[in-house]
């Protein structure tokens, strides 16, 4: 009994400690001493700004431009508005491209040297079509704009601090393209903290910076407020997609850091991003990251410099662990020494056959690749498709499906301990039928479950069979881990800590009690204490995991770490115990909490379901349409698509929108089409040029050269896309500005076929209004908009 309260005490503990890392400042008060942030004066900001959907091109967005403005003008920091073109192009999306012209805000707080390389607090404002932006990313203006004005409180820094407020970030980082790569006064800049947001809530993490960033790194350490970064962040981010005007600056030559919350994602892009919903913590927390780096560079007489990277990650409070690479190695010798001589010790109060080190490395493999089909599995039985949308089930109910995730990890672990200490292989077979269920769900193969469950059914029928020794098992399930170690420090030390801290832990429980042989109280409580340690800065590395990604196998990893220090307590002793059966009570609990969630509906005024209606007119042939995301809110959309005709609506595919949509007949609507040209030069380059219609916010063309050809600017920007013979492009522009021209320089004489499509954010004044939306169902994007779609041809 006195271990199975261990274990409880350790899992309780942990867990409190988890949440106490996670819970996030009190927003400080308005009459807070200027020296430092105000989480309420920059509350203000967000409030006033975060009005309305301001995207790129928009009047709202011009709007929030000059209210920004007036704020830096009250702040003293002689803002300028620069214009320019920003344009996008990526290599993971070859055949598409696209610009805006866009109007960045730039205000300086001088500096002693204004030749020293200068500061640049980096933040966009515009937002996406359909949402206020509070978070992403007004959140991140109003506190570069608090950050500004509380370093000016603390005299003239030694180097100017430049803020940079670009626009168009959310059409394809175009405003920080302009600002880092075209605008001359990018020179003057010599490192840049950007401020963003994934979320509306949650503690602010340190998740990029450049490369070589040894001396940065020093630098956060000795001045971060509770830091949340580490480099396995910083090593992940580089390996995804996602991109943030911080890209813009690192190719460019520049360093810089990242700052971000990721937490209450539903709110991320949505019309549930507004003011109220920010949570003032996650603000405050912002500001007291942002502005205690911040102010040591402006204040400080230079720049970091480039050093070796080191491994480094934040424990509790404001402690942040950083040591260089090579020194992995040398904590993995101590960890190593201490396994060692834990064995021996072991092995001397009594013996244990060499094959339960076997068994137990056996077993903590079993229980790690048999998490991963057990949580596919369960991730499956949410009923949740895989997709940003398709998730946003699972995001509503994010803190229950969470501790679904933990519960069901947590108890299949318990479980494979339990009954190792007896004669049974049932257990083995526990993650090929997950497997084989969650190919069921998905009516196809789930390979991911279905190869991690036959791996671990191969695993568990060599490692179960016959009862293995507590103290055999823990420590060849060490030595397994010590395994995994050697080999993360190989391949990619940035990451290696994430096994070796919470293992350097392990061992120092097993060399203190020699593995768990003895039985005191001192002993139990020892190794409770260490474990809840564990896993409470565990809980806050799987927490962000958690925020970042829907990919719940991954979860794995974290349940090996919990059991290199909860084994000894999760273990029951050979013959009957109660605590053989809280592992498969844990388990169960955590599947019944998955079907709550599966069994949920979620949407309420405060998380409403998403819609998605467009009118579209084609002007070409004078027809027209209305369309609709197909989803659950299906009796409101039905009656969006069947206004003008009781027509059954199709299931169609088109160039221009991103996902299959249903389309029924609507009455035809006057409209004006774009104006096209083209110019032939006498360097026999061509220039088309295209004219919106009134009130066109945005512009996709799609583009075929029957000649091979290169677009070599896009409304002036340099963009040099190549465009394959008989190979359709696709262009995407977004301004309210002059005509679009393209610069174009064909191999010979040819075609071009262009198809368009120019959207106008709002619904049809001559066509049905739309009905009234249910309190919980919302417009997403640009939904609500109209769409004129045509074809144009030119030949030279």
């Amino acid at each position: 009994m006195g271990r199975l309260l261990a274990l409880l005490l350790a899992l309780i503990a942990g867990s409190y400690l988890a949440y106490l890392d996670q819970v996030l400042p009190e927003s400080a008060p308005v009459a807070t001493s200027p020296m430092e942030f105000s989480g309420e004066r920059a509350f203000q900001d967000v409030r006033f700004l975060a009005a309305v959907p301001h995207p790129v091109g928009s009047v709202a967005n011009a709007n929030v431009r000059d209210a920004i403005v007036a704020k830096m003008f009250k702040y003293g920091l002689s803002p300028q508005v620069r214009p320019g073109v920003g344009v996008f192009s990526r290599a993971d999306r070859p055949g598409i491209f696209g610009g805006a012209y866009v109007e960045n805000i730039v205000g300086v707080l001088p500096g002693r040297n204004r030749n020293a390389p200068a500061l640049a607090l980096l933040a966009h404002y515009d937002s996406v079509p359909g949402s206020p932006g509070a978070a992403d990313d007004l959140m991140g203006v109003a506190a570069a704009l608090e950050t500004v004005r509380a370093i000016s409180a603390g005299g003239v820094p030694a180097r100017d601090v430049i803020v940079v407020i670009t626009d168009g970030e959310e059409a394809g980082l175009l405003g920080a393209n302009y600002f880092f790569h075209r605008d001359p006064m990018a020179r003057r800049v010599g490192f840049v903290v950007n401020l963003e947001a994934r979320g509306s809530a949650g503690r602010v993490q340190m998740f990029q910076t450049h490369a070589r960033n040894g001396e940065l790194i020093k630098v956060f350490q000795a001045n971060a407020r509770r830091p949340a970064s580490s480099s396995l962040a910083v090593m992940l981010y580089e390996l995804m997609p996602n991109d943030t005007d911080l890209t813009e600056s690192l190719r460019a030559g520049l360093d810089g850091m990242n700052f971000a919350i990721l937490g209450r994602q539903f709110d991320y892009h949505s019309p549930t991003s507004n003011a109220q919903n920010l949570d003032r913590g996650s603000l405050q927390d912002m500001g007291d990251q942002v502005l205690a780096v911040s102010r040591e560079l402006a204040f400080a007489a230079r720049l970091p410099g480039h050093a070796p990277s080191p491994v480094y990650a934040n424990l509790f409070g404001d402690v942040l662990v950083a040591y260089p690479a090579w020194l992995g190695w040398v904590l993995i010798l101590v960890i190593a020494g201490l396994i060692a001589v834990s064995i021996r010790w072991a092995r001397q109060s009594g013996e244990f056959p060499a094959t339960d080190l076997l068994r137990g490395a056996g077993a903590f493999a079993f229980a790690g690749v048999g998490t991963a089909a057990v949580l596919q599995f369960a991730r499956r039985l949410t009923g949740a498709e895989f997709g940003y949308l398709e998730q946003r089930f699972l995001m509503v109910q994010a803190q229950r499906w969470e501790w679904a995730i933990m519960l069901t990890s947590l108890g299949f672990m318990m479980l494979a301990a339990a009954e190792l200490s007896r004669s049974r292989r049932w257990v083995a077979f526990l993650p090929l039928a997950a497997g084989l269920a969650a190919s069921a769900l998905a009516m196809e193969i789930d390979w991911i479950a279905a190869v991690a469950g036959a791996l671990a059914t191969l695993i568990g029928w060599f490692t179960f069979g016959r009862p293995v020794s507590r103290k055999g098992a823990w420590a060849g399930g060490l030595l397994f881990c010590l395994v995994l170690t050697v080999v993360l420090q190989a391949v990619a030390a940035p990451a290696a800590f994430v096994l070796a801290w919470p293992l350097l832990v392990a061992a120092a429980a097993a060399a203190a009690t020699s593995f768990a042989a003895k039985r005191n109280a001192l002993d139990l409580l020892l190794l409770a204490v260490l474990a809840a340690v564990a896993l409470g800065w565990q809980g806050g590395i799987s927490h962000t995991g958690f925020e970042s990604m829907d990919f719940v196998p991954l979860f794995a990893i974290q349940m090996v770490t919990a059991a290199m220090v909860l084994w000894p307590l999760a273990q029951p002793d050979w013959g009957r115990s109660p605590a053989r059966i809280i592992g498969a009570a844990v388990l169960l609990g955590g599947l019944a909490l998955t079907l709550i969630v599966r069994s949920t509906d979620p949407w309420t005024p405060r998380y409403p379901l998403i819609t998605y209606v467009g009118f579209q007119q084609d002007q070409d042939t004078g027809r027209a349409w209305r369309f609709a995301l197909p989803g659950p809110a299906r009796p409101w959309t039905d009656q969006v698509l069947k206004a003008d005709s009781q027509a059954e609506p199709q299931r169609v595919k088109q160039w221009w929108w991103w996902r299959p949509h249903d389309m029924a007949p609507a009455a035809p609507i006057a409209s004006t089409a774009p104006t096209f040209g083209m110019v032939r030069g006498p360097d026999e380059r061509l220039t088309l040029s295209v004219t919106l219609p009134p009130e066109a916010r945005t512009l996709e063309l799609r583009l075929r050269s029957t000649v091979p050809a290169r677009v070599e600017t896009l409304g002036g920007g340099p963009i040099g896309q190549d465009l394959a013979a008989g190979k359709w492009v696709r262009v995407m522009w977004a301004s309210s500005g002059p005509p679009l021209e393209l610069s174009l320089k064909p191999a010979g004489a040819g075609r071009l076929d262009v198809a368009y499509v120019a959207g106008i954010d709002r619904w049809p004044d001559t066509a049905k209004p739309l009905p009234a939306r249910p309190a919980d169902l919302m417009p997403w994007d640009d939904s609500d908009s109209t769409f004129l779609t045509g074809t144009r041809a030119f030949t030279w």
